[in-house]
Formats: structure tokens, C-alpha cells, sequence
């Protein structure tokens, strides 16, 4: 089945200059990189991302424990621990969650294997508990749906699978550069 799903190389992988091999390593899937944008992470959109992982993180550990790990996560996708930015894309083709996934490894560092990127390169910090797995991949086709939406617009896609709405807006803004 034809997929999309989002791939982040997040600020530790670009700090450590990890994003050509990250990327080298990718291409063995054979699948289409169809969108790509390096951008620093505002709050809102560290919130949306993780929305989920702070519940899950309090069940786990209790309220102030799971509420740090939460805050500390935010911080590191912000790029408090290292760089203030990220370099996301959207990769389309067959099976791509799995492909993806199976090359990235599991998201504890620890337990990826050794020859996966997040066997590789990742990390536990242990001041902050956080995962510093140098990667996020969708896990499912409902995640990567909803991420992909989250973090790109239509036009920023060359090829979506998903459903697109075109809404008028008279009061958008947009920012364009100034070329003298």
C-alpha cells in the first residue's frame, strides 16, 4: 500500500552533523522524499506533536515525574539542549511506515539495534530522561496523517495522499521576502 510518513531529524542529529548520513542511510528504502523543510519548533506545534505523550508519561510515572519528562521532551524538540531547529520531511512511496520505522529503530535508544540510526546515534540524557534518538517517525498510517497535516501545508507537498480543502481567505496573511 502506498504511504506517506513524517520523518524529523531532530536537534541532537543536527547538532552532531548526523543529517547526510540520516538521509544516506533513508535513501536504502527506495522511497520519495515529497517534502522538506528545515524550521525552528514553536511551543504550539511541540504541544500538538506530543499531545498525547504527557498522559501517557503521568500513567507511567506519576503527575510531577511525567509532567518533567513531558516539559523536558518539549525543551528538546525546541531546541533548549542543543540547536533551535529541525529538518522535517515527508517520505511516499510502499510500506513506507515500516521501512521507515524498521531502518530508524525503537525509540528508546537503548533497546534499538545497534546497526539502526537510533542504535547509532541515540542516547538517553540522563539529566533530563529524555530520548535524544536523533529521529521521529510516524508510527501508524492515523499518526503519520495527522502529523504530516500538522507539520506541512498542502502546498508544500509535491504529492499527498491525503484529502485536501481549499478554504477562501480574504484576512490571510502571508510573508514573502523582499527582493531590491
Amino acid at each position: 500500500m502506498i504511504q506517506q510518513t513524517l520523518v524529523i531529524i531532530k536537534p541532537d542529529g543536527l547538532i552532531k552533523s548526523l543529517t547526510g548520513n540520516i538521509l544516506s542511510v533513508l535513501a536504502e528504502t527506495k522511497l520519495k522524499i515529497v517534502a522538506a523543510k528545515v524550521l525552528k519548533v514553536k511551543r504550539e506545534l511541540a504541544e500538538k506533536h506530543y499531545h498525547g505523550l504527557k498522559e501517557r508519561k503521568i500513567k507511567q510515572h506519576g503527575e510531577k515525574v511525567g509532567t518533567e519528562i513531558y516539559e523536558n521532551t518539549l525543551d528538546y524538540i525546541m531546541g533548549k539542549y542543543h540547536t533551535d531547529r529541525v529538518f522535517a520531511l515527508v517520505y511516499h512511496g510502499e510500506d513506507a511506515i515500516n521501512k521507515i520505522r524498521d531502518i530508524c529503530g525503537d525509540t528508546n535508544p537503548e533497546k534499538a539495534s545497534p546497526i539502526s540510526l537510533r542504535g547509532k546515534y541515540g542516547r538517553i540524557n540522563s539529566s533530563t530522561g529524555v530520548f535524544e534518538n536523533v529521529v521521529h517517525t510516524s508510527d501508524s498510517p492515523e499518526a503519520a496523517e495527522k502529523e504530516i497535516k500538522l507539520w506541512f501545508t498542502p502546498d508544500e507537498i509535491t504529492e499527498t495522499i491525503f484529502p485536501i480543502k481549499e478554504i477562501p481567505c480574504k484576512a490571510c496573511k502571508r510573508r514573502i521576502l523582499d527582493w531590491k
